[in-house]
């Protein structure tokens, strides 16, 4: 990976060509919360890596907390009420239900519902469904809200907060309002945050005309980018859409995909993990499953250990840039799909704890023999859906 020019205009050479960026404003520097990395998708072959989510690459949650304070301290405390949080799955559901918490904390509201995108099928009925036209999956969900009292709420809604952790067209944020537009007739405004927005100034302005209502984006850093291909010979991206069956059976618990006001509290198997004052930890979320790690990566750092948080994914990327080692594996989902844990080798850590909300029998042998891991099991405090 080549970097040219300056830290506010930089060009990155990747396996299917040359990614120009440009930096017009950040809080927080470039380097601080973005690499780049070359993805296993014709559809679109470059990626933009955050270093502050928790994903891709290894993160201090304490630094997660920061980012989703930072974004929420964006957010108005008098946003017209009620508001639905909606975070993007996969990558931005810990990021999506910080953010939220962070603003609900701070404003003291109670009149707000965060819920997450999900591609897996559940029996409770959909309140849309939408497409991510450059995913590696494209189709995402949204369920009704499992309590009537939320499903009035998504009604009432006024104000849509829309969270992802980067945005580089904002097709997907016109996406994701068009699908609710029927279900939320009152809505008055609609916030974008993202960490990284590399929409520029015209095309932002583009979507926000696109849009129903006033719109409004908020990120940590705002710039630019154009991709210029080579005449090579793609990767082959590999399936990862899943199967479309029911998983109540594999996901009994409501831990946000069924609308939440306030987090679940943690499992008796989470809170009994004890860790040594400077142990190196990491806490490995596994797919969707995010914020409960998250969670539990805080409390374990709060009592001295040296925790990094981290999550699977089925996002199939190239060895290079800032992707270093890639580890594969099947789903925990029954779907029979590859996923994939990168920038974590065996041995860099003490104690690798990988959190799981799908039953004992899910847990992904290859991984944990690998890693050496310990399976925490979240799904043990029964079916708590409504």
């Amino acid at each position: 990976m080549t970097f040219i020019d300056s830290p506010l205009s930089q060009t990155i050479a990747l396996a299917g060509g040359d990614l120009h960026v440009a930096v017009a404003r950040s809080d927080l520097p470039l380097g601080a919360l973005c690499g780049f990395a070359s993805r296993r998708n014709p559809k679109r072959p470059f990626l933009f890596v955050s270093k502050v989510l928790g994903r891709h690459l290894p993160v201090r949650p304490q630094v997660m907390r920061m980012v989703h304070r930072r974004l929420a301290a964006k957010l108005p405390a008098d946003l017209p009420g009620p508001v639905v949080a909606i975070g993007m799955a996969e990558t931005a559901i810990c990021l999506g239900q910080g953010v939220f918490e962070a603003w609900r904390g701070g404003s003291g509201r109670e009149d707000g519902l965060f819920i997450h995108s999900t591609r897996y099928r559940l029996r409770q009925g959909l309140l849309s469904t939408f497409e991510e036209s450059h995913s590696h999956a494209t189709s995402h969900l949204i369920h009704q809200p499992a309590a009537a009292e939320d499903r009035a709420l998504c009604a009432a809604c006024r104000t849509l907060v829309l969270v992802d952790d980067e945005a580089s067209t904002g097709a997907t944020f016109v996406a994701l309002v068009e699908a609710n537009r029927q279900a939320m007739p009152n809505l008055a405004q609609i916030v974008c945050v993202t960490i990284t927005d590399w929409m520029g100034a015209a095309k932002r302005a583009e979507i926000m005309a696109a849009m129903p209502v006033p719109t409004t984006f908020v990120s940590l850093l705002e710039g630019g980018y154009t991709f210029e291909p080579r005449q090579v010979t793609p990767p082959a991206m590999p399936n990862v859409t899943g199967d479309g069956a029911f998983k109540d059976d594999l996901i009994p618990v409501n831990w946000g995909r069924l609308g939440l006001r306030r987090p679940r509290p943690l499992p008796a198997a989470a809170l009994a993990i004890r860790v040594k004052a400077g142990e190196r930890v990491l806490v490995l979320g596994t797919g969707e499953f995010v914020f409960p790690p998250f969670q539990l990566a805080r409390r374990l750092s709060a009592m001295g250990a040296d925790v990094r948080v981290q999550a699977t994914t089925r996002s199939p990327i190239l060895e290079g840039g800032d992707i270093d080692g890639v580890i594969d594996f099947a789903d925990a989902y029954g779907d029979g799909i590859p996923n994939f844990l990168y920038s974590t080798r065996p041995g860099d850590y003490d104690r690798v704890l990988v959190c799981y909300e799908t039953p004992p029998s899910t847990a992904q042998t290859a991984l944990i023999a690998a890693l050496g891991a310990e399976p925490v099991f979240f799904n043990a405090i029964g079916d708590l859906r409504t």
